[in-house]
């Protein structure tokens, strides 16, 4: 019932995403000048690097998901034996990269502003901070689930079903996640 109601809630979210998409294409129809220029100031190769480090936190999302379908919670070996990682560990080094491409997309907002690119600059500015803005509000809010999570695994005297249901879970709203800022990088940062 609950990866039911994850997918149904998902698909909201679906469209709602798919209205900053068309919020973006209109605005940018309406001024194709102004994204020709505002568009170059971007640092193609940084957010390359920060979109790699948010793909690479869903293989070990998935990575996670499958020791929770096998019920094992924690690592059965060393820290740094990663075959003999549980749930537990995927999902922290899935936090960390999230935490990490959050702060790096932090400096890029910083950066961007630097370069005269501010949420109340033009469309542009608008259209690029609402989008990324929006998808980072949402990859925050996956960051607590994951510590969420973590803790009830942790907390938990016997992981079974409940637990590893919950994992699972958080993998579908962190996999959408991830496919949708594939979406935003290639529309914002390679789309001409």
């Amino acid at each position: 019932m609950v990866s039911v109601g994850t997918m149904v809630w998902l698909s909201s979210e679906l469209m709602f995403f798919a209205a900053l998409f068309a919020m973006y294409f209109s605005l940018r129809a309406a001024a194709p000048e102004m994204w020709a220029t505002e568009t170059a100031k971007l640092n193609v190769p940084f957010a390359l690097i920060n979109t790699i480090i948010l793909v690479s936190s869903s293989f070990s999302c998935q990575l996670g998901v499958f020791r929770a379908e096998e019920f094992k919670a924690r690592r059965s070996g060393g820290v740094f034996n990663v075959k003999e990682w549980g749930m537990i560990e995927w999902f922290i080094l899935t936090f960390i990269l999230g935490a990490i491409f959050v702060a790096v997309q932090a400096y890029e907002y910083t950066e961007l502003v630097h370069h005269g690119i501010a949420l109340n600059s033009n469309s542009y500015g608008s259209a690029f901070y609402m989008t990324t803005g929006f998808h980072g509000m949402h990859v925050l809010g996956g960051l607590i689930a994951f510590l969420l999570i973590i803790g009830r695994a942790m907390l938990a005297k016997k992981f079974g079903h409940f637990e590893a249901t919950g994992g699972i879970v958080v993998s579908y709203y962190w996999h959408f996640v991830d496919v949708v800022w594939i979406a935003l990088f290639v529309i914002i940062y390679f789309l001409k």
